[in-house]
């Protein structure tokens, strides 16, 4: 039995079709078979144009239509205009009128036949058996993950890894786990391992009644675990009634993204293990993992974005200084050519980096417009976010992390980064709102710990705020963000002298290794000490530490925004942000 006799039909209408491309009801756009992603401005600004086909729309129109009353810069519209052109490839449909704005030329057609809704399916971490490392079943299950979400046919949509795993983890049923997230389809596998041999038993159950639609056996040598992974694609893609050719595109996809390098290959399953733990000595050993991979097979690109994000990742938490991180970068790019065809993945790191590292906004802007094709996955969304909430842009940031929770909505860390940017956007009780709403979701969660101390310590509730950094620092050790941030919690219920102790333990614990300074600023400004807090910037600042920007807009440091030097900080990004805009004059 196929996969494909479980898709549903309904009444939903296709609403448009021009040149190649179909635009779905449901915001879904189609060239021929591929599913071309958007992001939620461009999506919304060619439904506007569509609307409005042939005729003139202006600047001003468009800006109202994506942003509202919303105050953004010159740039916007042109960006996104651009940024959509791009995705449309050869298709010369959006004109730009000379001072007057931009229109959609060529036919376009209504069409109103039904079609065939997206069957739903989640695919489980997979279990091991006995002497099989733990480390190879979600791996493995995440890599399939990974490449369906790109090349699954436009009939199935694979659910985020994030939510799936998530419910997993909690002990949730594979049944339990599709029900609650409203899939049609569920995918398990155990792997166990033979003498010779990895066996890989794979089944696939409809949520609906519980039935078990097929099981599979797959047998490759113990020296190809990598096959394991491009065999069970096939073999999924030719159980949806996908065509032969899609079918064999997305098995070589896969090999591609594997390794004929057994020993790399494994090497970089077992760093993405462990890099993903977000502890201190894991994340080291997995990064060491992944170098060595890409040491053995330079052509194994996947074990190159990892790395790319590993080093991201310990950046954030302070356990890689940004100088060290940006030199891994920048070598990690050298070694992947003509990284937008080969590695688009890598494209928003670049973009990251170029931003809070080389202050270059051009070079940024450019990277991120090069990867808005993307679909959402974990490390692409959280750049995107960081770059959009440093630029101070909220509105854009709460965009795509409500685009991305609609997608995958047990995602711990979406949850705690929205009530964030609703935190520097100024919106006290909507952070509040979310961050007690993550953290009874996720409790455990550290980005809940991490994000609900500021939040619930900034809007009253300080005692709770220090618990739950007390307890976030005792389960992450070296995570000296924890530390600043029950500083802050302490000054703010009146704990003044364990404030004090805290800061001056970071203040000592940098003369020997790297230590992130902008969480600490607000600290000593609740403290009343400000020229203590100008200094926590200023050496923010210098060692290009990735939270500089938006703790510029955090509203604890509002004492601070008269100081002359405060000023010049944030003059600096409006200059970043100044110049791209004029260039941007110049062109449209």
């Amino acid at each position: 039995m196929t996969i494909s006799s479980v898709v549903r039909t309904d009444t939903r209408q296709t609403e448009y079709t021009f040149g190649n491309f179909q635009m779905l009801a449901d915001g879904t756009l189609l060239h021929g078979e591929e599913i071309i992603h958007l992001p939620p401005k461009e999506l919304t600004a060619l439904r506007f144009l569509l609307n409005h086909a042939g005729e003139v729309v202006t600047r001003v129109q468009l800006k109202r239509a994506l942003w509202g009353d919303v105050n953004v810069t010159p740039d916007s519209v042109p960006r996104c205009l651009s940024s959509l052109r791009a995705r449309l490839e050869t298709e010369q449909s959006i004109q730009t009128v000379y001072k007057r704005g931009y229109r959609f030329v060529g036919p376009v057609r209504y069409v109103g036949a039904p079609i065939k809704s997206r069957s739903r399916l989640a695919i489980m971490p997979f279990a091991v058996g006995p002497h099989v490392a733990l480390h190879l079943g979600p791996t493995i299950a995440e890599e399939v993950t990974a490449c369906l979400t790109e090349k699954c046919p436009p009939s199935v949509l694979v659910l985020a890894r994030d939510s799936v795993f998530t419910l997993a983890r909690r002990g949730l049923t594979a049944a339990q786990v599709g029900e609650t997230l409203k899939a049609d389809l569920v995918l398990t596998a155990t792997l166990f391992s033979l003498p010779t041999h990895y066996r890989l038993r794979a089944e696939m159950i409809r949520v609906e009644d519980g039935v078990q639609i097929w099981i599979e056996d797959l047998l490759v040598a113990n020296s190809r675990v990598a096959a394991l992974q491009s065999e069970l694609i096939q073999q999924l893609l030719f159980r949806l009634g996908t065509h032969d050719s899609i079918s064999l595109e997305a098995g070589a996809h896969a090999l591609q993204s594997a390794s004929s390098r057994p020993e790399a290959y494994e090497l970089f399953l077992r760093g993405r293990y462990e890099w993903q733990s977000c502890e201190r000595h894991r994340m080291q050993d997995g990064m060491q993992h992944l170098i060595r991979a890409t040491e053995l097979d330079t052509t194994l690109l996947s074990a190159h974005v990892d790395l790319a994000n590993v080093c991201v990742g310990q950046e954030l938490y302070g356990f890689l200084s940004p100088e060290v991180a940006a030199k891994e970068i920048r070598r990690i790019a050298a070694c992947i050519p003509d990284v937008a065809c080969n590695a688009p993945k890598f494209l928003p790191t670049m973009g990251w980096y170029s931003f809070h590292v080389d202050r270059d906004m051009a070079a940024a802007l450019e990277m991120f417009s090069l990867s808005t094709h993307l679909p959402h996955d974990p490390w692409t969304t959280r750049l995107r976010v960081m770059f959009a909430v440093s630029r101070h842009r909220f509105d854009e940031a709460l965009e795509w992390l409500r685009a991305a929770l609609a997608v995958d909505p047990y995602a711990p860390w979406l949850h705690a980064r929205l009530a964030w940017t609703h935190h520097l956007a100024g919106d006290a009780q909507k952070s509040v709102e979310q961050i007690e709403k993550s953290l009874n979701l996720f409790p455990d969660h550290e980005s809940n710990r991490l994000y609900g101390s500021v939040i619930l310590a900034y809007n009253g509730y300080a005692a709770r705020a220090a618990e739950l950094a007390e307890e976030l620092a005792r389960r992450t050790p070296y995570f000296d963000i924890a530390t600043a941030v029950r500083a802050y919690a302490l000054a703010r219920d009146e704990h003044r002298d364990e404030a004090h102790s805290l800061l001056e333990r970071l203040q000592w614990l940098s003369r020997g290794r790297f230590v992130l300074s902008s969480f600490t600023a607000a600290a000593y400004a609740e403290l009343g000490d400000e020229q203590g807090a100008i200094d926590e910037l200023l050496a923010a600042d210098r060692t290009r530490c990735p939270w500089f920007f938006q703790t510029l807009a955090d509203p604890r440091l509002k004492s601070l925004r008269g100081h002359s030097q405060f000023k010049k900080m944030l003059a600096a990004l409006n200059e970043m942000e100044a110049s791209v805009a004029n260039s941007l004059e110049c062109l449209f």
